[in-house]
């Protein structure tokens, strides 16, 4: 069993709903959900294309997977994420967009946004006691062969190359699409998701989000409110 700590939307948040009928599944409930109708692209396309990210369900990674080190209990981890979560301001993303990172899209920040490169970092940091140590095979499938002198030491260090510096925020919403099929699914992708990105993104809670089997699907075990209950403030 693995854990993650990320960002996703509240439930009733249009954005989720729009992501679980793309990715054809609940982040929160674990229960499919029916693809929408899109001109040109059909439910099986669809399907094939988000086997990955429907796996994981919609999120932002702040802490990627990992196991729970030997001496933690999961109530200890939830207890921590409670108080640190209340520790934080609200804050608000101005723009996300849907955009192509390497032979995969996202949705990610039109601009770079401080707040959640800063609620990534801190989140890394205060967690880092919880999570067991990589094996061998663990890093082995990192690739570290193919990593910078940076990202190499962020393996060794966090367990996770993309942190800190080489971190970057983004809401993964398809697997790896070939170039032949960019196009079609970029449009799809666009008349899916920008009528529910006009506004800015409220980030206002962490989920933890756990693994049902090795393997298996993630969901959202719980949502930790950001800021003490009586005066929440946006950013």
């Amino acid at each position: 069993m693995r854990y993650a700590i990320c960002f996703t939307p509240s439930p009733s948040d249009p954005l989720s709903h729009v992501a679980a009928s793309w990715l054809g599944r609940n982040v929160f409930s674990g229960e499919m959900v029916e693809p929408p109708a899109i001109r040109g692209i059909g439910i099986h396309e669809i399907a094939f294309h988000t086997a990955v990210p429907r796996r994981y369900g919609f999120h932002g990674v702040l802490k990627a997977p990992f196991h729970l080190a030997s001496d933690v209990s999961e109530a200890q981890l939830m207890r921590d994420l409670m108080r640190f979560s209340g520790s934080l301001h609200p804050f608000r993303i101005p723009c996300i967009e849907v955009a192509r990172l390497g032979s995969y899209y996202s949705l990610v920040p039109s601009i770079p946004c401080d707040h959640v490169q800063h609620l990534a970092s801190a989140v890394v940091q205060h967690f880092d006691r919880f999570r067991a140590p990589l094996s061998e095979a663990d890093i082995e499938r990192s690739d570290p062969d193919g990593l910078s002198a940076a990202q190499f030491a962020n393996l060794h260090r966090w367990g996770n190359p993309y942190v800190m510096d080489e971190f970057r925020f983004h809401m993964p919403v398809t697997g790896p699409v070939n170039s032949i099929d960019m196009p079609r699914i970029e449009q799809a992708l666009r008349s899916v998701f920008e009528p529910v990105l006009a506004e800015p993104i409220t980030v206002s809670n962490i989920a933890l989000m756990i693994e049902e089997g090795t393997g298996g699907p993630f969901r959202v075990h719980s949502l930790h409110p950001m800021g003490k209950v009586s005066a929440r403030k946006i950013a």
